[in-house]
C-alpha cells in the first residue's frame, strides 16, 4: 500500500499550502475536507512565507553577485602587499636599505620569504603592518618605499576591508534568514500535517485507492514503495500480455 509523503523542499510546501488554499477558496464550509481553521492558519501564514523565501533568494543572489567582485578585490590587495614586500626585499638585497627595515612590518629581519596570504585574517595583518611599520619609518625620516608607495596600497587595502565587511554582513543577513526560514518551514510543515490528516479523516470511510484519489485532490501526495511498484509494473505487463 503506498504511503504518504509530506512536502520536504521550499517548493513541494508551496505546492502543497496553494493547492490546499485553492480547494478552500474553491468549495463552500460544508463541502471541503479540512476544517476553516486550518484554511486561516494557511491564508494567514502563506504570504509572509512566500515573502521569506523571495527575500531569501534575493539577497543569496546579492551574495553571489558580490562574491565575484570580492573575489577581484582580494586578488588585488594580496598583489599589491606582495609586491610592497619585495620592492623592500630588493632595496634590502641591492643594499639601499637596511635589512632592519623589515622590523619595522613584523618581519624577522633575516626573512626574505613574503608571508602567507591566503586567508583574510593574513591579509587584514600583513596590510595592517605595512601601512604602521611605513608610517614608523616615515617619522624616523627613513626614505619611503616606492613602486608601490604605502599609500597605493592602503587605498587597495582600505577597498578589501570595505569589500569584505560588506561580505560579511551579507553572510550574516544570510544566516539569520536561513534561520528565520528554519522556523517558517517547521510551521509549514505543521499546518499542512494538520490539513492532511483531516482531509484523511473526512474520507476515512471510502475504499483505499478511492480515499487516496479525493485526496490528492486537495494536493496529498502518495508513494508507492519499490517492491509496490514491481508488483504494479508485472500486472500491466500481464494485462498487456506482455512477458
Amino acid at each position: 500500500m503506498p504511503y504518504r509523503r509530506l512536502p520536504n523542499t521550499d517548493s513541494s510546501r508551496l505546492k502543497a499550502l496553494h493547492t490546499t488554499l485553492a480547494k478552500g477558496q474553491d468549495l463552500p464550509p460544508f463541502k471541503l475536507a479540512f476544517s476553516q481553521s486550518s484554511l486561516q492558519k494557511i491564508q494567514a501564514f502563506l504570504p509572509g512565507f512566500e515573502q521569506a523565501l523571495i527575500l531569501k533568494k534575493q539577497d543569496y543572489l546579492k551574495q553571489v553577485e558580490h562574491n565575484k567582485v570580492y573575489q577581484k578585490t582580494i586578488r588585488k590587495v594580496r598583489l599589491y602587499i606582495s609586491h610592497f614586500i619585495q620592492v623592500m626585499n630588493m632595496s634590502i638585497s641591492r643594499g639601499e636599505i637596511s635589512p632592519t627595515t623589515r622590523s619595522f612590518y613584523g618581519l624577522k629581519e633575516t626573512d626574505k620569504n613574503l608571508p602567507s596570504l591566503q586567508t583574510e585574517a593574513e591579509i587584514i595583518t600583513w596590510g595592517q603592518n605595512l601601512i604602521n611599520g611605513e608610517a614608523k619609518r616615515i617619522v624616523k625620516g627613513l626614505s619611503p618605499i616606492t613602486n608601490p608607495t604605502i599609500a597605493v596600497v592602503k587605498v587597495r587595502y582600505e577597498q578589501f576591508l570595505d569589500a569584505y565587511n560588506f561580505q560579511k554582513n551579507l553572510q550574516k543577513k544570510n544566516g539569520l534568514n536561513h534561520q528565520k526560514l528554519s522556523i517558517l518551514r517547521e510551521k509549514a510543515n505543521q499546518i499542512i500535517l494538520q490539513a492532511w490528516n483531516e482531509v484523511e479523516e473526512y474520507y476515512r470511510d471510502l475504499p483505499e485507492n478511492m480515499k487516496r484519489e479525493k485526496a490528492k485532490e486537495y494536493g496529498l501526495v502518495y508513494v508507492f514503495r519499490k517492491n509496490e511498484m514491481r508488483n504494479i509494473t508485472f500486472a500491466d505487463d500481464q494485462h498487456k500480455g506482455i512477458g
